[in-house]
């Protein structure tokens, strides 16, 4: 069933470029006409200088959401969302696994959004817990790492109520299949399929030979509890920092999906190029 957007909220990382291809944006939709309701975070107003007054994100109730910038800005931006509401990335960042669209191809594609609707898609998200205490939602991953450079940090982490693996390491990956391309790749992980339901577990730089990452079931529980006098840090999407002390227990879980506009192409052929394009700018 296709999405028929009439209130569009505009986000924006703020950097020149970004904002040439926000008022591009902004136009487009003017042009249209057809009663469209425009909305604009609070930042992005300021920067463009307009008379409109900007919103929080987290009060912005719209139909279709697009971030400008990479996929830094569309993970903030899921952070402060408090309704689910479909998101479409426009990539002016570096890679851009979550933005789909390129800035060339922002105003066509947002004008064929209006005019015809669009489909959503759901990413699977995850739900973090340290203690009774609420995370926000993981789109990439949650990681426990070490606070001190140099410590290894000893865990044990249980999945189900069965204990998986006792460890020491620097720290450890749970990441979505829509992560899988981010920090849990970059430690060794495997590339998962955003459409197989599944946590991926990849430790990170373990002392032990036989530790390898896992991948569970997104329905199963996971739990991680620290069993060493070793400080360390709780991680979200490198939006969100918590300290954590021995034995604090961390609680994984299923969590509320993600919405994107579903834009069609092929997922392992956009893959390639995307990390042809990282080692490039490397």
């Amino acid at each position: 069933m296709k999405v028929q957007p009439r209130r569009i909220g505009l986000v924006c990382r703020g950097e020149s470029r970004d904002i040439d291809v926000l008022k591009a944006l902004i136009e487009c939709i003017r042009v249209e006409g057809g009663g469209f309701e425009v909305a604009l975070d609070t930042d992005s107003a300021y920067k463009l200088g307009m008379q409109m007054r900007g919103l929080r994100i987290s009060d912005m109730d719209v139909d279709l959401l697009v971030c400008v910038g990479g996929d830094g800005t569309i993970l903030r931006t899921l952070h402060y969302l408090k309704r689910p509401t479909p998101v479409l990335g426009v990539n002016t960042g570096m890679i851009g696994f979550l933005a789909r669209v390129q800035p060339e191809n922002a105003v066509s594609t947002l004008k064929n959004l209006l005019l015809e609707g669009f489909e959503v898609e759901k990413r699977q998200r995850l739900a973090i817990r340290v203690m009774d205490e609420a995370m926000p939602y993981a789109m990439n991953e949650a990681v426990v790492i070490t606070s001190k450079p140099g410590k290894m940090l000893h865990f044990v982490i249980f999945v189900d109520g069965e204990e998986l693996e006792r460890l020491r390491a620097d720290g450890v990956v749970f990441a979505t299949p829509t992560g899988s391309t981010a920090y849990a790749m970059s430690a060794g992980g495997p590339i998962v399929d955003p459409k197989v339901n599944a946590t991926i577990i990849v430790p990170i730089a373990p002392f032990k030979l036989a530790a390898r990452p896992t991948i569970v079931d997104i329905e199963s529980e996971i739990s991680l509890e620290l069993l060493g006098t070793k400080d360390a840090e709780l991680v979200i999407d490198g939006q969100f920092y918590r300290k954590m002390v021995k034995e604090e227990r961390i609680s994984i879980t299923k969590g509320e999906h993600a919405l994107f506009v579903k834009i069609p192409d092929r997922y392992f052929s956009r893959l390639q190029d995307k990390l042809r394009r990282g080692e490039e700018i490397l």
